[in-house]
């Protein structure tokens, strides 16, 4: 009889506390699981808002730069040079054109 008590208390340990407290274990894991993928979507998030606003940051920026240290004067100066190079360019064609025919 005293093997069937023990083989009783066994069981009894294992169905009381065992089983309990592995699905205790295992609802902790499962739960910390999903918090931790939740946190996680969060940060990604997070980390994407961060860079759109790096982003539009760095485009400000460098607009401003680009403002602040070509000046007009400078930029009509390269238009106007650029377009005594194309009508330079233009009449050598034309010239060209016109002694090939």
């Amino acid at each position: 009889m005293e093997e069937t008590s023990v083989g009783l208390d066994i069981i009894w340990w294992i169905t009381a506390v065992e089983l309990p407290a592995l699905a205790a274990l295992f609802w902790m894991n499962w739960r910390s699981r999903e918090e931790l993928n939740n946190r996680l979507d969060e940060v990604d998030q997070r980390v994407s808002v961060s860079i759109a606003q790096a982003r539009e940051s760095l485009a400000a920026y460098k607009l401003e730069v680009a403002k602040s240290y070509v000046t007009i004067s400078y930029l009509k100066d390269v238009e106007r040079r650029l377009t005594g190079h194309l009508l330079r360019i233009e009449a050598k064609l034309t010239h060209h054109s016109a002694e090939g025919k």
